[in-house]
């Protein structure tokens, strides 16, 4: 891929950013890796008590004597990363122009347990189409911010850094890259911010896309407007995943600080954290590395323990339940919406259900796929993107 410069110069608050970890830091993880003490196994119990102890012991292996980091940093660390400080915090993002004239601005923003790692595989597709067999005039300028406390963003120190703060920063960081009009997707997380944004600026929003609705969305619903069968199906399905599976969102939206004060300190309790949602979360029918290998895997986690961002990442839930994604009667998200629905992702909602507030244009059932859509089905989701987006091209330049 063919990395070309932004298109503005830089504004006080816009510095390019080099991924460079310090040796001291790997050092430090490797001999905690060796000190590792794992807990007892109840035998050939699997996973039925959590985490499989076998497979905690090949990660800690590989981990620990053949995954390289540095390799990591090479294979991504030569795309455009930069960082703008906005209201007093630092902003990781990667930024790589489309191909052709009518490239059109796209704000993609990931979610948790995810990174802008997750986003890696999609950036290429997007920006440079026909490489992959597409149309060069469906190239996308490509934008991926780290949400505020995630990865190579600053971590807030003080509360309110909720998804509508986060909205307000990344229309901010578009104004400032040039973009008065853009695009924006995303999945989780990502799918609430995405959502704010087109919610409180319409006038600058043409258009986003989910491969999810967000988890406290919740429409105004009353006696003239009752849920239906599919409605009622959906909300007792998702009251049954949070009584079976929302242990770690139970936990992380009320005492993250208990949870980070283990999860800081130990490297293998970090990736079992991480990799049960990865193993659960994605189609992969309990096999994770049918969907990722032990290098991304590890990647991930790696980069949540260099930058130590688990508890920061996990305050978002507390931050998110304090301003939840709920709407009063009358109120609506006017502008037009895309959804890719992917079959492992769950809970998800009927689109009735997410019609009572989202102006949804186009719903795509797609074949395969979980929770991580640009992670595990990249070339989906670029296709789907690019024919949701195409009608809207003309409005970026109006």
């Amino acid at each position: 891929m063919t990395v070309l410069p932004p298109p503005y110069n830089f504004l006080m608050s816009i510095s390019p950013f080099k991924v460079n970890v310090p040796e001291i830091q790997l050092t430090d993880l490797r001999e905690r890796l060796a000190r590792t003490r794992f807990p007892d196994d109840i035998v050939d119990s699997g996973w039925t008590y959590g985490f499989d102890s076998k497979y905690l012991h090949s990660l800690r292996d590989y981990w620990l004597n053949r995954f390289d980091w540095r390799k990591e940093e090479q294979d991504w660390g030569g795309l455009p990363h930069f960082q703008a400080e906005i209201q007093r915090l630092k902003i990781h993002f990667i930024h790589v122009r489309g191909t052709g004239k009518r490239a059109m601005p796209i704000i993609i923003t990931h979610g948790w347990p995810g990174s802008f790692l997750e986003i890696l595989k999609l950036i290429p597709l997007l920006a440079n189409p026909q490489e992959f067999g597409g149309n060069a005039d469906d190239a996308f300028d490509v934008i991926v911010p780290s949400l505020p406390g995630f990865g190579f963003s600053g971590r807030p120190g003080t509360p309110g850094w909720n998804t509508f703060k986060i909205a307000e920063v990344w229309a901010e960081l578009m104004r400032q890259l040039g973009y008065e009009k853009f695009v924006a997707q995303g999945g989780d997380f990502g799918a609430n911010v995405s959502t704010v944004l087109a919610w409180k600026y319409p006038q600058r929003v043409m258009a986003f896309h989910l491969n999810y609705i967000p988890g406290s969305y919740f429409p105004f619903v009353d006696e003239s407007s009752p849920t239906n069968q599919e409605e009622k199906a959906f909300l007792a399905s998702a009251e049954r995943w949070v009584e079976e599976k929302g242990a770690y969102w139970q936990v992380q939206r009320i005492q993250p600080q208990t949870v980070a004060a283990a999860l800081n300190d130990s490297p293998m309790g970090l990736a079992a954290w991480l990799i049960d949602k990865y193993r659960d979360w994605a189609d992969c029918d309990g096999d994770v590395e049918r969907r990722f290998t032990k290098d991304e895997l590890l990647a991930h986690v790696t980069l949540y323990w260099l930058t130590e961002t688990i508890g920061s990442s996990m305050r978002l839930y507390v931050e998110s339940s304090k301003a939840p994604l709920h709407f009063a009667k009358g109120e609506r998200v006017e502008v037009p919406c895309g959804v890719a629905q992917f079959p492992k992702e769950d809970p998800m909602p009927p689109r009735c259900w997410a019609e009572r507030v989202y102006n949804i244009q186009r719903w795509t059932e797609m074949p395969r796929g979980g929770h991580f859509a640009a992670w595990e089905e990249p070339e989906l989701l670029a296709q789907d993107l690019r024919e949701f987006f195409r009608p809207f091209r003309t409005l970026s330049t109006a």
